[in-house]
């Protein structure tokens, strides 16, 4: 156990080092979102209203606040993305296969990995929700642990996934392209960028399927715009944090399980 905390330890402090050192990952993993979040917030803010508030108070909304919960987890998916491309670079380094041969359980290899990642997604998705109050949006003193606790859930499951994907490519290249191809529309069928209940029928089914809807609900149900919940229809904060737990623990576990094997 001392041997597994101890290289959990190592790999967890060298991503933390490499990214602070690297500032060009700092301004790529939290400038693209937060601009994504200006613009399209801005352009869609006048023809979109939130649903589920009273008629009185629909006057005083905007985009710019049911995109907030969204920007936040797409900062963490892209902090998720950036860190665990790092799994592809020390491989051609030789660094992983290092590790590998090392007298440590993979496990501590993989916790090490996620730990990492999930911190800097953690941060930096604390450091934007700051600009909450700028936008009208508040949280109940009872809510910000749960927020909290949501947030690094989500983390740990993104930074899970991302390293799944990672260990089995070769190249930053494909890396990209799966991003493409999976990571962005599991964020944008996520309920981030539009609500489930104006979604076609077909399209609420595969929302409802995909974990991070759930993550992007529990998020959305703990902020408060005049005083009511961002997403007064979103599944219970308790079904939000269980299937974020439960999709945290599936990632690790195969991401686990894929290392035994190499």
């Amino acid at each position: 156990m001392r041997i597994f905390l101890l290289s959990a330890m190592t790999l967890w402090q060298r991503e933390l080092v490499r990214f602070f050192r690297q500032r060009s990952r700092v301004v790529g993993a939290l400038g693209p979102p937060v601009l994504f979040w200006f613009l399209i917030g801005s352009g869609l803010g006048a023809s979109f209203h939130l649903p589920g508030l009273p008629a009185e108070d629909l006057a005083g909304t905007s985009y710019l606040q049911y995109f907030f919960p969204g920007t936040i987890a797409l900062i963490v998916l892209f902090t998720a993305i950036f860190s665990t491309i790092s799994i592809i670079e020390d491989r051609h380094e030789g660094f992983l296969q290092s590790v590998l041969v090392a007298p440590s359980p993979r496990g501590s290899l993989v916790l090490g990995k996620i730990a990492g990642g999930t911190t800097l997604a953690f941060l930096q998705a604390v450091v934007f929700l700051c600009f909450a109050p700028l936008v009208g949006m508040t949280v109940r003193p009872l809510s910000v642990v749960f927020l909290l606790a949501v947030l690094l859930l989500v983390s740990f499951g993104l930074t899970g996934l991302g390293f799944f994907l990672a260990w089995q490519l070769d190249s930053t290249q494909g890396f990209h392209a799966i991003m493409n191809l999976f990571l962005i529309p599991m964020w944008l069928l996520s309920g981030a960028l539009f609500p489930l209940s104006g979604a076609p029928f077909w399209l609420r089914w595969v929302m409802r399927i995909n974990p991070l809807t759930y993550s992007v609900s529990a998020l959305q149900t703990s902020f408060l715009v005049h005083g009511h919940p961002l997403a007064p229809g979103a599944a219970g904060p308790g079904a939000c944090l269980a299937v974020t737990a439960v999709f945290g623990a599936l990632m690790f576990a195969i991401s686990a399980a894929i290392t035994q094997k190499s």
